[in-house]
Formats: C-alpha cells, structure tokens, sequence
C-alpha cells in the first residue's frame, strides 16, 4: 500500500481543521510522491463535502452532529496526542517511541505501523495547539473513542516505567479539553497504578458504598468501556480496548474477592 493510499484513504473529518493542518505539514516531502502516485488525498467529492463541513462549523466549541469517525482519524488524532505527551517531560524518551510503534504494530501490522511513525516523527517536530487539536477531536469524536484515546496516552507515559508530574498534567489538560469528565479521568489514571482503592476508584466509587451500588457501578462501567462501543473504528481498535475492558472485570472481581459477594 503506497503512503498517499495509506493516509488519504482512512481519513474523514480529520482531513480539514487544526488536524489536517498538522497532518499536512507533516507530509513534508511526500507530497511530490503523492502528486507522482496520481492518487489524491481523498476523493474529490469527499474533498468538498469536508470543506462544507468546516465552512459550516468553524468554531470547535460549538456543538453539532457529529460524522462517523473513521480508523484514520482516531489515528492521526492519537499520534499528534501522543507527541504532545511524549515532549511534556522536555524530552522523547526511546521506550516512549518504542511503545507507540509496538502498540501500531499490534493494532495495524508492520506496514502500516512503519508508516504511520513515520507521520508520527514528522508531527513530533512541530509545535502543536493542544487546545485546537482537542477542541476538533472532542466536536467529531464520539465519547467512547476519546476515552480510549486517554487510555492509550496513559501507556505511553507509563512506557518508561513512570508517569511523571508533567506528563500527567498533559494528560489531564488534554481530557478536559476533550469534554471528558474528572471521575473518567481519575478511573483510567488508576488502571495504570499501585494502590489499594484502585479497584474502587476504577468503577468510579467510594469504598464505602454497598454491594448493591458497587453491582449498579460495574453494570455501568462494562457499558461504558465495551469494546463495542468503538466498532466502527475497526476490529484493530476494538481489541485494544479489550485491555481497558479488561480492567475494570478484573476491579469488580477484586471488590467481590474482598467484600465475598458474587
């Protein structure tokens, strides 16, 4: 798969805004490549229908109907959202970059994942608005997709062995920025923690709840964090957020264990 079919194929909303900027920038010199392949970004007929859409909605701030997200946008958003914390400690720490080129290559296969790090070394050179980048992200990503983008941001602080202050409030100004709620926050954050009420704080409640609210909690974090609920980005996405799932089975499980109810 040549790189002009590669990115102009999996883009949808991300082609236009703040997005589509740095992704355009970033191409650098395969842009003659691109114009030798013949092959467009997108089609014409996308081409237009991406500009309405911006031309109608210009402010990020605003709320409207949000497009399908395409995997290519949930990508090209994850990748300039992973520069943006790999960069918040003043330094690209190599088993930073190693686990996001690991992570694309489980979820993408080698090809691909060559490619889209690539991008990624490009977009890391540029300085980047993280509040236009997520302010777009936050009007045309659905909510269980930006969850599971803070998920993935979380692994790459984490990659080196630390999530250090920096980097955590990165994370944490990128999830406000992206209309994602404090208690969400607080539950993926604890997913990649040592402490003894990280269970609790992953269902998003206090220890001192009943077995009853902790049922009614964990009925309604396994609906949130389904992996069903980023299908349309692909069976790819779907599996890594298999591991968020995961995590908050193995919560509940722990509680039940502690408390002795089933």
């Amino acid at each position: 798969m040549s790189f002009a079919k590669w990115i102009g194929g999996a883009l949808g909303w991300s082609f236009g805004g703040p997005i589509g900027a740095i992704i355009g920038l970033a191409l650098g010199s395969f842009v003659d490549n691109l114009t030798d392949s013949g092959t467009p970004l997108i089609g014409d007929r996308q081409a237009g229908r991406q500009r309405d859409t911006y031309r109608k909605t210009p402010n990020y701030g605003q709320r409207t109907t949000r497009p399908q997200t395409q995997s290519g946008d949930f990508e090209v958003s994850l990748l300039i959202l992973a520069s943006i914390v790999i960069k918040a400690d003043g330094k690209q720490d190599q088993r930073e970059l190693d686990f996001v080129r690991q992570q694309f290559t489980n979820m993408y296969g080698k090809d691909r994942a060559n490619k889209a790090f690539e991008l990624f070394k490009r977009i890391t050179k540029q300085n980047i608005s993280t509040r236009q980048v997520c302010l777009q992200i936050k009007q045309m990503m659905d909510h269980a997709s930006r969850l599971q983008l803070i998920h993935f941001l979380f692994g790459i602080a984490k990659a080196d062995g630390l999530v250090t202050e920096d980097e955590l409030r990165q994370i944490y100004t990128i999830t406000g920025y992206l209309g994602i709620s404090n208690r969400d926050f607080e539950s993926i954050k604890a997913m990649f923690y040592n402490s003894s009420d990280n269970a609790y704080k992953i269902l998003e409640i206090d220890k001192s709840v009943s077995d009853a609210e902790v049922k009614k909690a964990y009925r309604g974090m396994a609906k949130k964090y389904h992996p069903d609920r980023v299908g349309h980005l692909g069976k790819e996405h779907q599996e890594g957020a298999e591991a968020k799932f995961r995590q908050v089975q193995e919560a509940y499980e722990h509680i039940q264990k502690e408390r002795g109810f089933k």
